[in-house]
């Protein structure tokens, strides 16, 4: 089994062309298509990909479904966490009813052939210039008991290798994968050269960082890790 991720799809079908992610560059023409064809070269119906938020313009979930319908067709086990633009994100009841071949995480987990999941949403680094007190402090803290709670739901459970999955860069929560051991983490969010350069990346204290959001990745999934690597 291969675990594969990427990010920040954007999907617009749901919504109409308006929403058509072609005014953002070359990278985003025709990008569904190019998501479509390098799926299907790589992935199969055994494989495993995480998409670590921003999947739909949709604004609820029932509008949503064109989208989910277009991911439907492609092979794979998909793994969903929120991303701060998924406004369709409801219930995880609700969410597991509709559309059954998506496996949302929220402050649980999953394991798959001895490869344990989970994730969050994440926030803004207390760090950056941008966060507030007023407004974000308490979304951050938020995210971190819902991680707590995703590392607590593994509890008594064997697997082999932990993958984490966020949406924002988690340079706000490094403190939680060393604690928990986690050896790959996911994420997204960022978009352009500028905001590459400063993302996290490689081995950092014992766990592995990738930036899979779509234009990092050239609408190429990433090949994160195989069954029994860790």
């Amino acid at each position: 089994m291969n675990v594969f991720a990427i990010s920040d799809l954007h999907l617009w079908m749901s919504v109409g062309e308006e929403k058509s992610m072609d005014r953002f560059g070359d990278i985003w023409v025709g990008h569904t298509e190019k998501i479509k064809t390098n799926w299907l070269k790589l992935i199969s119906e055994d494989d495993v990909v995480i998409m670590p938020g921003d999947f739909s313009w949709a604004m609820r979930i029932d509008e949503a479904a064109p989208d989910f319908e277009w991911l439907g067709q492609l092979p794979g086990k998909k793994l969903f966490v929120r991303g701060n633009h998924d406004f369709w994100w409801t219930t995880l009841a609700k969410m597991n009813k509709m559309y059954p071949h998506i496996r949302f995480i929220q402050n649980d987990s999953v394991v798959i052939n001895g490869i344990a999941f989970m994730g969050s949403r994440g926030w803004i680094d207390p760090d950056e210039p941008s966060f507030t007190e007023e407004l974000d402090r308490k979304y951050y803290e938020r995210e971190r008991q819902r991680l707590d709670m995703s590392f607590g739901s593994l509890k008594g459970r064997e697997y082999e290798t932990l993958i984490c999955a966020t949406h924002f860069p988690p340079n706000g929560f490094m403190d939680l994968f060393k604690k928990y051991g986690v050896d790959y983490a996911v994420y997204g969010h960022l978009h352009g050269e500028k905001a590459f350069a400063g993302a996290p990346e490689g081995l950092i204290d014992g766990t592995r960082y990738t930036l899979c959001s779509y234009d990092k990745l050239g609408g190429v999934p990433k090949l994160i890790c195989r069954t029994g690597e860790n």
